[in-house]
């Protein structure tokens, strides 16, 4: 397909001069434009750009009553030259693809996504802001929204791309219960996946944690909750010594791209790691020694979030500020590939 064939909508006025892009909140502003694909009669229709704007669907949408829903997170951002990159699409376009494929849904053709993500890229250009710290959060999605409620997969689905210009994200000190009743995900299950239901299955233990006054979870396994996995939204690491430590990919784990760029740049600079299951009773060792120097998180919406503490079965733990923090360092690291301020080695920006 060429990108003549999307069909583009033009807005009638931009409300770029309506927001206040120095006091931004995370999701919650858009840009002027949406990328929009329906499926349909056994096909992926003509894709649509449009004006940014409420949807139509009946109320007996599969997606309401059986979640069949995957979504992605993704980000653009602008140099000092005012060329726009993507860092590392490909990896976001093949983890939607498989997410649909375990929910059933159809995959998505990668010239209508790269094409129309391009487009709209290229109409909301003026969204992006230049710095360290801006970007355009990008927020592919796909719904079931054929009118019927009996419990089999949909026929009819609806693909979307929507924009939501981002600031620097800092959560603030981040202190951490590892989980002991609830499970993110379960062997066999969709926790590889960015279904839906897996976020809104975690809203609640992590309610919890709050009111005991953590910020996050630190999911285990759901057999024995003695194998850490997961960290809230994000992937995990753990600081033992100078070794990083990170659970492997597994059917619970979701294949963060943030995580898989953290391990190549570490290979890169000579520091050591180690994927392999990773336990409750090593990590609390660790600590009781003064040898866990770091835990910190990684994802698309926060790059690399600092731990400085945590708990589980009754006992409290304070990390130490370190010096040279390998939090730190990554973060820098990968920014700056990110933002195009450095080399890339291995590829993974994409100049839009």
């Amino acid at each position: 397909m060429s990108t003549s064939n999307i069909q583009i909508i033009p807005i009638s006025q931009s409300k770029i001069d309506t927001v206040d892009f120095n006091n931004l909140v995370f999701g919650t502003v858009f840009t002027d434009y949406m990328f929009e694909c329906d499926y349909k009669d056994g096909k992926w229709q003509t894709p649509v750009i449009k004006p940014y704007g409420e949807i139509s669907m009946a109320p007996s949408a599969r997606v309401f009553h059986y979640g069949q829903a995957v979504f992605e997170g993704m980000k653009a951002y602008k140099d000092e030259n005012d060329d726009v990159f993507l860092f590392r699409p490909d990896e976001n376009f093949k983890r939607i693809n498989k997410s649909s494929a375990r929910l059933a849904i159809p995959e998505f053709p990668e010239n209508y996504f790269f094409d129309g993500l391009k487009q709209l890229l290229n109409l909301d250009k003026d969204w992006i802001k230049k710095g360290i710290g801006n970007s355009m959060y990008i927020r592919p999605f796909v719904i079931a929204t054929q009118p019927a409620i009996s419990a089999s997969p949909a026929n009819e689905y609806k693909f979307m791309i929507i924009l939501s210009p981002a600031q620097a994200y800092y959560a603030g000190e981040v202190r951490v219960v590892f989980a002991e009743q609830y499970s993110r995900a379960a062997d066999g299950g969709v926790g590889f996946a960015k279904a839906a239901g897996n976020y809104a299955a975690q809203f609640y233990p992590t309610k919890l944690a709050h009111e005991q006054g953590f910020q996050q979870i630190i999911w285990t396994d759901a057999n024995s909750h003695e194998y850490l996995e997961e960290a809230g939204t994000m992937n995990i690491f753990f600081r033992v010594g100078d070794t990083l430590l990170t659970a492997p990919n597994n059917d619970r784990i979701l294949d963060g791209i943030t995580r898989k760029s953290l391990i190549q740049l570490a290979e890169d600079n000579n520091i050591k790691v180690e994927i392999r299951r990773v336990t409750v009773a090593e990590i609390k060792e660790a600590a009781r020694k003064g040898e866990l120097k770091e835990i910190f998180g990684s994802g698309t919406a926060t790059v690399v979030n600092p731990i400085i503490g945590f708990s589980h079965g009754g006992e409290s733990f304070d990390l130490p500020k370190i010096e040279n923090s390998y939090a730190l360092f990554f973060k820098e690291k990968l920014m700056n590939i990110q933002y195009n301020i450095s080399e890339d080695p291995h590829g993974w920006r994409l100049k839009i």
